[in-house]
């Protein structure tokens, strides 16, 4: 798996014989009063991609008209779209809508399903909080600590879930929130167990043929990463997209 040389995305090595062009990008956090924001975008990667993924806060609160928007500007996107759903998808509290607004205008949601394109696995969920290292929380005192991190292991549960579905020899995992340490770095150290768990990149790196992660959430956080067994993992989140690497969306070759 490399990175594009393309202008228009992060810089990288050439191109491997075969490989599936992939998009992705995270936060878009669409507006209700933001009318047709990405429908240019979309366009744009359609001619550049194969497929695109969409990592999570595609909403800025989860509202109906927020979501109705974004189904709009896909129609402007001519190759599949896969995605999550991010914690901002939640905050009216119907993420089951959100999900079906999208849904309908042709992404094929990630919560712990799986879909294979051409040959390539997409495996993935939104993920959950908890810290990395000897740092990760573990269920031990009150309930709500305990309820706390069970909501973090059933999220882990549903990505082990939808990895195992998969038969192909190039996986690409796509969440919301981070699975490594790496890229939420240059984020505030006291907020880093509220952007990801560990827990998930120690899953990821116990099935084989996955080629690279990408998430976003953390707007400060650093592009690259890699888990403990040296898979790539990329922040795709749109501010770390146009801060550090200079462009509106990542394109990685699998």
């Amino acid at each position: 798996m490399s990175l594009s040389p393309d202008p228009e995305t992060a810089p990288g090595p050439a191109v491997p014989t075969g490989a599936m062009r992939l998009a992705a990008i995270g936060d878009l956090h669409v507006g209700e009063n933001h009318p047709h924001p990405y429908r240019e975008l979309f366009s744009r990667i359609s001619q550049e991609a194969d497929v695109l993924a969409l990592c999570g806060d595609l909403t800025n609160f989860g509202k109906t008209p927020e979501a109705e928007i974004l189904a709009e500007d896909l129609q402007a996107c001519s190759i599949p779209v896969v995605g999550v759903l991010g914690n901002h998808d939640f905050e009216c509290g119907q993420p089951e809508e959100v999900a079906r607004i999208l849904h309908q205008a042709g992404l094929q949601l990630l919560d712990g399903e799986a879909f294979e394109i051409a040959g390539v696995g997409f495996a993935g969920a939104k993920g959950f909080i908890g810290g990395f290292g000897r740092y990760m929380l573990s269920a031990f005192g009150e309930p709500e600590i305990k309820a706390f991190v069970q909501a973090s292991v059933d999220e882990n549960l549903k990505l082990e879930s939808s990895l195992r579905m998969l038969r192909t020899e190039r996986t690409v995992v796509v969440l919301h929130y981070s699975p490594v340490e790496d890229t939420v770095i240059g984020e505030p150290p006291e907020i880093f167990p509220f952007l990801g768990s560990a827990r998930m990149g120690e899953t990821i790196d116990r099935f084989e043929g996955v080629k690279c992660v990408v998430h976003g959430h953390a707007h400060r956080g650093a592009y690259q990463g890699h888990t403990p067994r040296g898979i790539p993992v990329y922040n795709v989140a749109r501010p770390v997209l146009n801060r550090d690497v200079g462009v509106e969306f990542a394109l990685f070759n699998v």
